[in-house]
């Protein structure tokens, strides 16, 4: 574990597993290579936004079932390892020398990317020594003097100095507060209940901005809307992060043809269509319903009626639908 540190603890290997995919196929199938996708199902690799979108579609699964929960065998492991180099990192000087190498980062006004490949590491190594959860071993210690204009026995002499100065308690105080933070993530905003993940409350949140669920899918002359993350595409630019967004793939022979079959509607849950708006149109109360409720909807335009009563018309045939929640359509995407 010292030479490869687990940075992404996941159910991906276990759910692939499952479902009777080999390695080679989710390896394939992702655009990735085997060794990837390897490093991916140890820990070891990260996986991108797209990436973690894409493998989430292959392997059939929702993106909150990538993420490791306390009960999960690997999550002991993780968090055990991460206490380990806690406790271990306060006698051993780790976090003095990373909090120095900082400071000297900071102080030549490196950033932190220039700083790693100066000293021929990757960005994830070169962070944890930094923040003192990394072990350096003896034949980089001349490497990161050297990307600082250092020989090995000077760089210790100045973080020495700046430790005796005082100047490193602050940042050292700080690196323990973040890596306590990632012992004890905070619950996702996102809705979804995954309390007790250890590392997927944080990274989850994170992705979930930049994705939207699709809660509905043509079914005969209808929308068959279920309020589930199963399916997630990644959201246009204008509407990342914003609450209530929800898709839909429209019917588009029950439209006319108006609306391209391959095209996502978005949907806004949190806005009311006024006359003339594109909406979604709901036979059930959409705040009441479960992540299993499955129910009819229909894309329409917003019409009034003489008493003021808006609801939803469709044409080729004309037809008027009534339902119980209207949410406006705010853009349509080509897929």
């Amino acid at each position: 574990m010292a030479q490869e540190e687990i940075i992404f603890p996941n159910n991906i290997r276990n759910i692939r597993a499952s479902k009777g995919m080999k390695m080679t196929e989710l390896a394939r199938r992702a655009n990735l290579s085997l060794s990837a996708v390897s490093k991916i199902e140890k820990g070891v690799r990260r996986l991108n936004q797209k990436q973690l979108l894409n493998v989430c579609t292959i392997l059939g699964c929702k993106l909150s079932d990538i993420f490791i929960h306390e009960s999960d065998s690997v999550a002991q492991n993780w968090q055990n390892e991460i206490k380990r180099r806690l406790t271990d990192n306060e006698d051993s000087g780790l976090k003095i020398f990373g909090s120095g190498l900082r400071k000297i980062r900071q102080r030549s006004e490196k950033t932190i990317a220039r700083a790693a490949k100066d000293a021929k590491m990757t960005l994830s190594v070169y962070h944890k020594i930094e923040v003192g959860q990394r072990e350096v071993y003896e034949n980089e210690i001349d490497v990161l003097a050297h990307a600082f204009g250092y020989t090995a026995s000077e760089l210790f002499d100045e973080i020495a100095k700046l430790y005796k100065a005082g100047e490193l308690t602050k940042q050292i105080d700080k690196v323990k507060e973040r890596v306590k933070s990632v012992l004890e993530p905070v619950n996702p905003m996102s809705g979804l209940d995954i309390r007790g993940s250890l590392y997927g409350a944080q990274l989850y949140d994170n992705a979930r901005k930049k994705l939207v669920p699709v809660f509905g899918k043509p079914a005969g002359k209808a929308i068959k809307l279920k309020k589930s993350d199963e399916t997630m595409i990644i959201a246009p630019t204008a509407l990342e992060g914003r609450k209530g967004i929800y898709a839909v793939i429209p019917n588009s022979k029950r439209l006319g043809g108006f609306i391209p079959e391959s095209s996502y509607v978005f949907v806004d849950s949190n806005t009311t269509p006024s006359v003339g708006d594109l909406a979604v149109c709901i036979n059930s109360d959409f705040d009441k319903l479960s992540s299993e409720d499955v129910v009819n909807a229909q894309i329409v335009v917003v019409r009034q009626d003489a008493h003021g009563k808006m609801f939803g018309h469709i044409s080729n045939p004309d037809e008027k639908v009534s339902g119980k929640t209207l949410h406006k359509v705010v853009m349509i995407v080509m897929q």
